[in-house]
């Protein structure tokens, strides 16, 4: 089941956020793709295959669908919440396919859910800022089946995803393989996406109001108050007292 609740609509664009709350672990029937849209996970994850191969969308990846063509979903850890994002060919002139969310992506994409009833100006710049930040993803067919395998382990905690040479044994490959390829398939280490994941749970509670950034620290396995400032500062531009301020006032 789907609920979509309007958070912002112009001619040039529509903002959407879908809650699903679906448990299906097999694949839907395949859906068509009606408009250009750009659509961003804020919570949850689920997998998604077209005509481009098969993919894991989580907060940090993203996808980008073109008229005339159709999906497939399954969503084998549950239900989830994203941000559908309709825009006018004007606004949207990249292909269809994956989408990269870094950290600063994540940042505008929250500015942009909080943006006020001024759509045409206010919600339109932050709009735009976080098209900025998105970056098409190129990875394709094994390569990708194995780097999502490792996210996949990543964002749910799995026991073997601790450190880089047990996430590796546990998908079968070298640590050097896993880590090359996946460097090359997402632009980032895997040490860097597994700080990204990390920023984006601390920017769920730091937009909630935490203010015990030690505690919110230890909890994300961060090594101290000081080590979670200087990472969430290096990802997104921003101390968490300044995000603090943009994300809760």
């Amino acid at each position: 089941m789907r609920q979509s609740t309007p958070v912002a609509v112009t001619d040039d664009f529509a903002v959407h956020t879908v809650r699903c709350t679906d448990h299906r672990p097999g694949w839907s029937e395949p859906e068509p793709f009606t408009g250009h849209q750009v659509v961003l996970v804020r919570r949850g994850r689920f997998r998604m295959r077209s005509r481009r191969g098969r993919a894991v969308i989580d907060p940090t990846m993203g996808y980008a669908q073109a008229p005339d063509e159709e999906g497939q979903f399954a969503h084998p850890a549950g239900g989830d919440v994203c941000t559908a994002i309709t825009l006018s060919p004007d606004l949207w002139r990249g292909e269809s396919g994956m989408v990269r969310v870094g950290a600063r992506a994540d940042v505008a994409h929250r500015l942009l859910l909080r943006a006020g009833p001024d759509a045409a100006y206010e919600a339109a710049e932050h709009l735009l800022s976080l098209l900025d930040h998105l970056s098409l993803d190129d990875a394709r067919g094994t390569r990708r089946a194995l780097v999502d395998e490792a996210r996949e382990a990543i964002v749910s905690g799995h026991p073997q995803a601790s450190g880089l040479v047990p996430l590796a044994r546990f998908l079968d490959v070298s640590p050097s393989h896993l880590s090359r390829t996946f460097r090359r398939q997402t632009g980032m280490s895997v040490t860097r996406y597994r700080n990204r994941v990390r920023v984006s749970r601390a920017l769920d509670r730091i937009e909630r109001g935490e203010r015990d950034l030690a505690g919110l620290a230890a909890d994300l396995g961060f090594a101290d108050h000081a080590h979670l400032t200087r990472t969430v500062k290096a990802e997104t531009g921003h101390p968490p007292a300044a995000l603090r301020r943009l994300l809760t006032t």
